[in-house]
């Protein structure tokens, strides 16, 4: 008789032992990306990171912060693809450069956020985000741009607090998981071969369009064939965000 009550105790601890693993799964999103792992409550609000792996649809999306050479030659490739991107710009560029933000529309892309100043989010006080993102929403408006809801924090930049922060103002926050690596200019057969080798279905593809990013326009004459040669197509950021599950991320 001891040796029966000893067997069914272990067997309820090993049940005990399931339900809490599967209650855990259900609870929390397990997130691994380039070796960095982060774990979110599914409750809590999340970035945007990929969209549908079952879809073929992709988004590629520009970071311009300063600068106005480089975007005209960016411009004209998408434009000779015929390729829709999504351009996240600062509020400080824009009211610099409302020609360019006016080209950029006109071509029937896709405009988000990149906060105002451009300083990361990490660095800056909860009411100093606020406040940056008040004025980047103020500043698109004066420019004639309402209801932008897409934000890319500064230099990608971002944890749990700040997609709540930015979630309660109305912004989506959206990230990326392919990154070119144009800004560091390694050549533009390192930038094909950074796009071209690891995108997937879904992915959302980081590029640069300001001025220090020398090589993306030449890069992009590749680029944009080759992946669509490969099955994909280019499709905006919102549209992206309405076949997808947003998945959780924290960039350190």
């Amino acid at each position: 008789m001891q040796h029966f009550y000893v067997l069914k105790a272990n067997r309820w601890k090993r049940w005990l032992v399931i339900v809490l693993f599967a209650l855990f799964t259900a609870t929390f999103v397990w997130f691994e990306r380039d070796g960095t792992f982060s774990v979110f409550s599914s409750d809590t609000p999340q970035a945007l990171t990929k969209g549908n792996a079952n879809e073929t649809d992709i988004a590629l999306t520009f970071n311009i912060s300063w600068g106005e050479d480089k975007v005209h030659d960016i411009l004209k490739q998408l434009e000779d693809k015929q390729v829709q991107a999504t351009f996240f710009v600062s509020g400080e560029w824009a009211e610099r450069h409302p020609d360019i933000l006016k080209r950029i529309t006109e071509g029937k892309h896709e405009l988000g956020m990149l906060g105002y100043r451009y300083k990361s989010y990490l660095k800056m006080e909860p009411d100093q985000i606020r406040s940056d993102l008040n004025k980047a929403e103020e500043t698109f408006t004066k420019l004639g741009y309402e209801d932008i809801s897409l934000l890319r924090p500064p230099s990608g930049q971002f944890n749990k607090d700040t997609i709540e922060l930015a979630t309660n103002l109305g912004f989506t926050v959206v990230h990326w998981n392919v990154n070119s690596n144009d800004w560091t200019n390694p050549g533009t057969d390192k930038i094909i071969d950074n796009v071209m080798k690891h995108t997937e279905n879904g992915d959302i593809l980081l590029m640069h369009a300001s001025d220090s990013a020398k090589q993306t326009a030449g890069a992009l004459e590749k680029i944009l064939p080759g992946l669509k040669n490969k099955g994909f197509s280019f499709i905006p950021i919102s549209e992206l965000q309405s076949q997808a599950h947003a998945e959780s991320k924290v960039v350190e």
